[in-house]
Parts: C-alpha cells; sequence; structure tokens
C-alpha cells in the first residue's frame, strides 16, 4: 500500500492573461467532475497548453496528482521547462532515456504521492497515481503513443482506460486531431472543446503552393524557394525546411548500368530494398534492419565509377544550404543528430533567436515552439501522396498541419512553401481551402462507405520466418478457428455482417532483417464481435502445428500496416 505524503499547496505562477475560447475552455475543464473525455482541438499556436497548465494547477490546489503525457523524448525537455517556471512544484520526467535507477525513482515518488506532476512518453501512462486528478494527452493524434513491438498497446487508449478506473477527467488535445478521436467527440462520446483561434497577436501563417514542373531543382529546392529563404533571413527571421527523410540520399546507383545499392537482409528477388546513402557517400545504413556497410569503390555489375546518390535526405539540404547560406548558422534536427541525452535542447540552445535555418524530420513538427520562426518550407511531400495504407492521406495532414503550425507564432507573420510536383491533388487542395476540419470531415465520408476505421474495428495478425513459405502457412492454418465468425457482408447493412478476413497476403514490406512477413487482416462492425472471436480462437492459435515455425503476433487497431 502506497505511502501518502501530505502535500503543501503549491503556488503557480501566473501565466498569460487568457482569450475568451482559452477561457470557455478552462471553466469547462474545471467543471468536470470524475472520469470524463474532452477533445481539446486548437489550431497551433492557440495555447493549448496553458490551458492544460492552468486545469493542472486546479488539480495540485485540491491535493491531486496530474499526468501529462508527450508523444516523444525530444518534447519532455521543454515540456518540463515550462512546467517547473509555472507550476511551483517539482516536475517528474518518465522515458526511455532515463537509466532503470532513474526510472525507479520516479516510479517510487510516484506510488507514495510525493511525484505530483508527471511528464512522459508512452510508458508513462502504466504510473502509480495514487492521488491522481487528471491525465493530459498531448499530441494525442501522433502515432509514437502505439507501442509496435512486444505487449502492443496504444498510450492513449490506455490513458483512457485508466481515467476511468481512476474516475478522473482525461484531456486529449491535438491541433489535427486523429479520425477515431474526432468521431468519438462527433458522436458525443467526448465533450469537444474548440480554440480557433492562435493565442495573443499571433497570425495564422500564409500558405503558399509552389508548382515545381519543369522547373531546376538545386538538392531538390526550387529557385523560389532559395529566393524566399534568403529575404526572410534578411529580415532577421529564422527558416525551417522540412524533409521527412533523414540521410544523404535515398539510394546509391550505377550511372552507367542502373545498379542500386540493395539491403541483402530485406530485400526479395520481387522486391528490392534500398540502402540509404548517410556521410555525404561514405555510408550505406538500411533504415528498416540497421544494417550498415561501405560503399563499394566501383559498381559491381559493371565495374563503373559512376556511382552516384540519388534523391535528397537531411543530410545533402544540410550541405547545400551551409554553403548557399554560409553567413547563418544551419542545424540539422533528425533521430541520428539528436542520438545523444539532451542533444535537442542544446541544439535549440545553440540556433537561439539568431537568424539561421533548421532543416529537419518530423521531430520538427511536434509541439516545439519557434517564436522567431517565420518561413517554413516542406520539400518532398509527393512521396506522401500516394500510398496504398488508408491511413496516409490523414498522417499526411497532420504532418504538414503541424510542420506549418511553427511558423509566425509570435507577433511577426508566419509564411509557410509547400513544394511539389503535384498542386492540383485533392488532399492539398483540401488542406489550403477547408485547414484540417475540411480534411477530415472528407476523409471521414470516404472510411464510412469504405468501412474502414473508425467505423469498423481491425485486427493485424502477423507472422514472420527465415523460410518464405511458413508465414504463409501459418496465416492459413489461423483462419479455419476464425471462419465461423465470419458472415456474407451484406450491402445494406455493413453493420449487421461477421468478421470478415483478407488474406493471407505477403506483408507491404515482405522482408526484413532476414525475415519473411505475411499478414492476415481481421475487420469487424464491432469491437465486441472482434474481441469476442479473437479470444475464441487465440488458444487454437498457439496449438497450431505451424504456429512453432514461425514467430507470430496480433495487433489489435493497428496504425502501421507494414
Amino acid at each position: 500500500m502506497a505511502v501518502l505524503v501530505p502535500q503543501r499547496a503549491p503556488v503557480p505562477q501566473s501565466g498569460p492573461t487568457l482569450n475568451p475560447e482559452q477561457m470557455d475552455a478552462l471553466a469547462a475543464l474545471r467543471a468536470r467532475t470524475g472520469f470524463a473525455a474532452t477533445l481539446l482541438e486548437g489550431v497551433t499556436g492557440s495555447g493549448k497548453t496553458e490551458v492544460y497548465l492552468q486545469a493542472i494547477a486546479d488539480c495540485l490546489a485540491r491535493g491531486r496528482q496530474a499526468l501529462v503525457l508527450v508523444p516523444e523524448i525530444g518534447l519532455t525537455p521543454q515540456a518540463l521547462a515550462r512546467f517547473r517556471k509555472r507550476l511551483g512544484v517539482p516536475i517528474h520526467a518518465l522515458h526511455s532515456g532515463l537509466t532503470d535507477n532513474e526510472r525507479a525513482r520516479v516510479w517510487a515518488a510516484a506510488w507514495r504521492g510525493e511525484a505530483r506532476v508527471i511528464v512522459g512518453t508512452r510508458s508513462a501512462v502504466f504510473t502509480p497515481l495514487p492521488e491522481a486528478g487528471l491525465i493530459v494527452i498531448d499530441e494525442e493524434h501522433d502515432g509514437s503513443y502505439k507501442q509496435q513491438d512486444g505487449i502492443r498497446y496504444h498510450a492513449r487508449d490506455f490513458a483512457l482506460v485508466r481515467g476511468k478506473a481512476l474516475d478522473v477527467p482525461v484531456v486529449l488535445g491535438s491541433a489535427t486531431p486523429s479520425l477515431e478521436t474526432l468521431h468519438n467527440a462527433q458522436a458525443g462520446r467526448y465533450a469537444h472543446l474548440h480554440l480557433r483561434k492562435r493565442a495573443g497577436d499571433a497570425q495564422p501563417p500564409t500558405v503558399r503552393v509552389l508548382d515545381v514542373r519543369k522547373r531546376p531543382l538545386d538538392a531538390g529546392l526550387s529557385p523560389e524557394l532559395l529566393k524566399a529563404m534568403r529575404a526572410a533571413l534578411d529580415a532577421g527571421g529564422q527558416v525551417l525546411v522540412f524533409k521527412n527523410r533523414r540521410g544523404y540520399a535515398p539510394v546509391l546507383l550505377c550511372h552507367d548500368c542502373g545498379w542500386s545499392a540493395q539491403c541483402k537482409r530485406c530485400s526479395t528477388p520481387l522486391r528490392a530494398s534500398p540502402m540509404t546513402v548517410h556521410g555525404g557517400g561514405r555510408r550505406l545504413q538500411c533504415h528498416h534492419c540497421g544494417a550498415r556497410q561501405t560503399p563499394p569503390p566501383a559498381c559491381p555489375d559493371c565495374a563503373s565509377l559512376a556511382l552516384q546518390p540519388q534523391g535528397v535526405g537531411t543530410e545533402r539540404l544540410e550541405e547545400l544550404l551551409a554553403e548557399r547560406f554560409a553567413d547563418v548558422p544551419v542545424l540539422r534536427i533528425d533521430s541520428a543528430s539528436t542520438r545523444r541525452k539532451d542533444a535537442l535542447e542544446k541544439l535549440f540552445v545553440e540556433f537561439g533567436a539568431q537568424p539561421g535555418i533548421l532543416v529537419g524530420t518530423q521531430m520538427l513538427a511536434k509541439g516545439h515552439d519557434l517564436p522567431n520562426l517565420t518561413l517554413v518550407a516542406v520539400v518532398g511531400i509527393d512521396e506522401g501522396l500516394f500510398s496504398a495504407d488508408f491511413r496516409a492521406g490523414e498522417k499526411l495532414a497532420q504532418l504538414l498541419i503541424q510542420v506549418a503550425g511553427r511558423a509566425g507564432r509570435a507577433d511577426k507573420r508566419g509564411e509557410v512553401l509547400l513544394q511539389t510536383h503535384h498542386p492540383e491533388h485533392p488532399l492539398l487542395q483540401t488542406l489550403i481551402h477547408g485547414g484540417y476540419s475540411g480534411f477530415a470531415q472528407t476523409e471521414l465520408v470516404q472510411r464510412e462507405a469504405a468501412w474502414f476505421p473508425p467505423f469498423a474495428h481491425i485486427a493485424l495478425l502477423r507472422a514472420e520466418a527465415r523460410h518464405a513459405d511458413a508465414p504463409m502457412q501459418f496465416l492459413q492454418a489461423a483462419k479455419k478457428p476464425l471462419m465461423p465468425w465470419c458472415a456474407p457482408k451484406s450491402a445494406c447493412d455493413p453493420a449487421s455482417s461477421g468478421l470478415t478476413l483478407d488474406g493471407p497476403v505477403p506483408a507491404p514490406m515482405p522482408r526484413r532483417a532476414g525475415m519473411y512477413r505475411a499478414q492476415l487482416l481481421l475487420s469487424s462492425p464491432t469491437r465486441r464481435q472482434l474481441h469476442a472471436a479473437l479470444d475464441d480462437a487465440q488458444s487454437l492459435l498457439f496449438a497450431l502445428p505451424e504456429a512453432r515455425k514461425v514467430r507470430w503476433s496480433l495487433d489489435v487497431d493497428p496504425i502501421d500496416l507494414n
């Protein structure tokens, strides 16, 4: 049993004056007693964090504990600094970057009731809270909340389960809510609060689409984009160049015969898996399995010396921009440059408020507040416009809105430039003219017509083995215990249909790290039916002779179908 320690009432510092929308949202949260799920949807820069802070201050004043979840470690230092400054109590962090002893100390402090505010990534959702008063999930749409290996869970969904068990309010905040959360809010299962205006005097950024068809490109950057960057820097602002592909170049290609460097552990005769060029051409690395090798001195097929990196990654952009804009600092922020402890925080301190250029991946799209950032340039978005994943449009829309929201968050007006070869693409046009809300409503209509989540519930049965045939044989055998739950689909009423099985088929990436992969997709109109079928079949799956030849997993509500 936890030993609760009496706590003095904290003395929080006063924050900025709330605007009417923020005051209404805070009043609605203060009125919540017991368990209640609330979606706080606010445009980027609308002051959602300030609402969180004041709601947490109220929670502390009642002598209760608060748990705040953030999607990535990189956001933790910024959140900790802001929370410590405002709340007047020690703020405890929980994330995978801590040592086992550090995590144990925070865990014990929470169990004893000494830790009043815990800020952490997805694993922090399991923190003991003997005096729980509030749970906040910031950027609730983020895919980082889903644990993909081992015990699979979604921290956002489990936070709701914990909130109900502890009988405390749960706040889900985002500028781009997941369609599942948005659907729950529209159905009345969650309360829905809106922050439609940016806090203070900040104005939303202007958005321009740059059509680069038939335009000369330098490392993927158009002359118009480079000119706009120069103008922003000369005006004393900062520039963010967003490219969601780390490394120097995605492919090493022989210009004479067409040979390319492929990962031997992930490639198959029918589907090659290119190795990414790093270090300006000094290293090859597979981003799927982590395999590394030195580039060959000549083409293995034709002995030509014409080996050339093809495509653009963040390292190549950093190299080009450092040459073009030698008068300002150029910093690259991706998983490679922020591997060391506190690296991200140190890079932002180094960057400061002076004119400069940030080059980075999706790490820069999440919650960072850069007051002097006036221009955001988004390049390489065409790759995300065409995908077989039904969630691809949602992920791209969220990413674009989030990264665009980094611009113009203070008194300086921001501008966003979207560079594309497909300026008329429906997704881009919907986002530009209708914003994320317009996109979400259009996408929900399409999801319902196709009977995709959130209007259906899915699970993915995956299998992998060293031999190519074993996964397919296991999944074929796995269909038999599930067949009694299947029923013909009704065109008139899909909700009355039974379980649907699609597959087994090879995974979109059929081989990874030397393992051949296949999958079976299960879909049901109701969650109750899906879980009943899985509960009924699970013991039978373990007993299958084919199960001993593979490594298999069951992922309920998968966010990645690869």
